[in-house]
């Protein structure tokens, strides 16, 4: 049950990117969102600029979500790359292509793999968070705000749209450059 109010994310337009569960981008979608699910890696090829594009062909956008779980499944070193890789490609692409040229706030939401995802999980975790805390000193002169969230081994699929929601709402603005850790003892 979302504590969020109805209508929290009317005519924002969200970039969705690396297989983020349809469970969190349908409670984007209750909430009001436009959401744009980013084609996978692949199928935009290995030009980045395509990835560009595609953000300027689906603007206005006001976020991106970008979920590297699904490239980081469960671990290794060429998982952790690549998944920091195309997390790295997505925010960028879509910052540079959408985000930044609307001038108005925008936002960056980075989910990390769950702690018990692999030996390199923590990497990859704190990786993620390393990418948001740069972000959000080197984007913040476009009032765009970034932050990673690190969910719990334990941590539902219901509490991780309740989170995003709130991010990408006008309220979640206001956290930048953080980890917020959902189901941390």
């Amino acid at each position: 049950m979302s504590v969020l109010r109805e209508e929290l994310l009317d005519g924002r337009a969200i970039a969705v990117a690396g297989g983020l569960p349809s469970s969190v981008g349908g409670a984007l979608e209750r909430l009001g969102a436009r959401i744009e699910e980013m084609p996978a890696h692949g199928v935009l090829g290995e030009d980045e600029e395509r990835v560009g594009e595609w953000a300027r062909s689906r603007g206005p956008l006001q976020a991106i979500v970008y979920d590297a779980r699904q490239a980081f499944g469960s671990g290794g070193e060429h998982a952790l790359s690549e998944s920091l890789e195309q997390a790295w490609v997505a925010v960028r692409e879509v910052a540079n292509g959408a985000l930044i040229p609307a001038e108005e706030p925008g936002k960056v939401v980075l989910l990390g793999p769950r702690p018990d995802a692999g030996p390199l999980a923590g990497a990859a975790r704190a990786g993620l968070e390393n990418l948001a805390r740069t972000l959000s000193v080197e984007w913040a002169r476009f009032a765009v705000t970034a932050a990673m969230v690190a969910p719990g081994a334990g941590t539902t699929d219901a509490e991780l749209a309740e989170l995003v929601s709130f991010l990408v709402s006008p309220a979640g603005e206001y956290l930048s450059g953080c980890r917020l850790e959902l189901g941390a003892s």
